[in-house]
C-alpha cells in the first residue's frame, strides 16, 4: 500500500527540515556574535582645566554636578584632566591637547582660562565659571552668549560694592585700602572697586601681581603706603595660589577681603562671594544640555543665586580686630 508521497518524497522532506533547522540554529548563534560585533556607544568625553593641582573641591563640586545628572565617570563619560599647577601661560598649550584630541566640551575656568579655550577653538563647546562675561567681551550677552561658550558668570563687579562696604563695616577706621589684582583679568572688577572706595571716602592704591614672586614687593608697598588693609580680587592665579597669598598677607600683618570662601579657610581674614561649590555644579548642567544635543550659543549664561560671608574669628585675633556684632550675625561660614 502506497503512502502518497513515497520514499524519495519523505527523503526530500527530511532533508529540507533539516536544512530549515540548521539556518535556525546558525541564526540564533550568530545573533549575540552580531550584537557583540556592533560597535558600542560612543563615551562622550569632557577637557576639564583647571589652574591649580589636585585635590581641587572646586572640580569635585563640578564631578558631583555631572554624577548628580546621573554621569558615571569611566561609563557613561570620560574626564581628560589638566592642570596649570598655578602657572596660567600653560592654559593654551593644556587646551590644545584637548582639541586635538576632539574632546566633546571643554570646561574652564577664569578669565586667562577662556581666552586661552577661545584661542584654541572656535567649534568645540566651551563651558565656563568666569568673571564678569558680558562685561568682559567674552559673550555677545548673558541670554544669548553666541558662539561656543557659554557658562555661570561670577558678578564680581556687582559685588564689589558690597565688599568694600563689608570690609569697612569690620574696620571702621579704616581710611585707606590697597587694591591687589592679577592685570590678566578685566578691569571691569578693578574700576568698579575703585568706585565703591570713592563712595565710601577710602582713598584706595591698585597694586598689580603677575607672579607670586611679585607678591611680597606689592605687601611692601602697600604697607609703605600705610594701608590699613587689602582688597584682593578675583583671579584664578591668586585662587590656585591662596595658601601663599594668605600667607603673604599674615606675615605683612593686613586685614584683607577676598573673594572667595576658600581664602578663609585657609586663613584669610574674611571674604564675601559666590557659593563656590553650588556654582561649579550648576556648571555641571550645561555641559548635559550640551551632550544632549543644546548648542552653546542658545544656553544663557547664569549668574549666581546663592553668596556667602565667610570670616575667620582666628586669624582676627591674631589681627587684634574684633568683628562687630553687624558683620558676625551675616556671616553663613564662621571660622573659630
Amino acid at each position: 500500500m502506497r503512502t502518497g508521497w513515497g520514499e524519495g518524497g519523505g527523503i526530500l522532506v527530511i532533508r529540507r527540515v533539516l536544512q530549515v533547522l540548521v539556518i535556525l540554529s546558525v541564526g540564533i548563534l550568530w545573533a549575540p556574535l552580531a550584537a557583540g560585533a556592533q560597535s558600542p556607544a560612543k563615551v562622550p568625553r569632557i577637557g576639564l582645566v583647571r589652574p591649580g593641582s589636585p585635590p581641587d573641591p572646586n572640580a569635585e563640586a563640578f564631578l558631583q554636578g555631572l554624577r548628580d545628572l546621573g554621569y558615571v565617570e569611566g561609563r557613561t563619560i570620560a574626564i581628560e584632566y589638566r592642570w596649570a599647577q598655578g602657572r596660567p601661560e600653560r592654559y593654551l598649550d593644556l587646551t590644545s591637547e584637548l582639541v586635538r584630541l576632539q574632546v566633546d566640551v571643554i570646561f574652564t575656568t577664569g578669565h586667562a582660562g577662556v581666552l586661552a579655550a577661545k584661542q584654541a577653538t572656535s567649534t568645540i563647546p566651551i563651558v565656563s565659571v568666569m568673571v564678569d562675561a558680558a562685561g568682559a567681551g567674552l559673550v555677545a550677552s548673558l541670554a544669548r552668549p553666541g558662539g561656543n561658550l557659554t557658562g555661570v558668570s561670577m558678578l564680581n563687579p556687582e559685588l564689589s560694592g558690597k565688599r568694600m562696604e563689608l570690609l569697612k563695616e569690620a574696620i571702621p577706621k579704616l581710611s585707606r585700602v590697597a587694591i591687589l589684582r592679577d592685570p590678566r583679568q578685566p578691569p571691569t572688577d578693578l574700576s568698579a572697586t575703585e568706585a565703591a572706595a570713592r563712595a565710601l571716602g577710602l582713598h584706595a592704591q591698585t597694586l598689580e601681581v603677575r607672579d607670586i614672586n611679585d607678591l611680597d614687593a606689592a605687601l611692601v608697598v602697600a604697607k609703605k603706603g600705610r594701608a590699613g588693609a587689602l582688597n584682593i580680587l578675583a583671579s584664578a592665579f591668586f585662587f590656585a595660589h591662596r595658601a601663599r597669598v594668605v600667607e603673604g598677607v599674615a606675615t605683612a600683618h593686613l586685614p584683607a577681603m577676598y573673594q572667595f570662601a576658600e581664602f578663609v579657610a585657609a586663613g584669610g581674614l574674611m571674604a564675601y562671594g559666590p557659593h563656590f561649590p553650588d556654582v561649579f555644579r550648576r556648571a555641571a548642567a550645561h555641559v548635559d544640555k550640551i551632550l544632549k544635543g543644546a548648542k552653546p550659543a542658545d544656553i544663557p549664561v547664569e549668574q549666581p543665586t546663592r553668596f556667602e560671608l565667610a570670616i575667620n574669628l582666628k586669624t582676627a585675633k591674631a589681627l587684634g580686630l574684633t568683628f562687630p556684632p553687624s558683620v558676625l550675625i551675616r556671616a553663613e561660614q564662621v571660622i573659630q
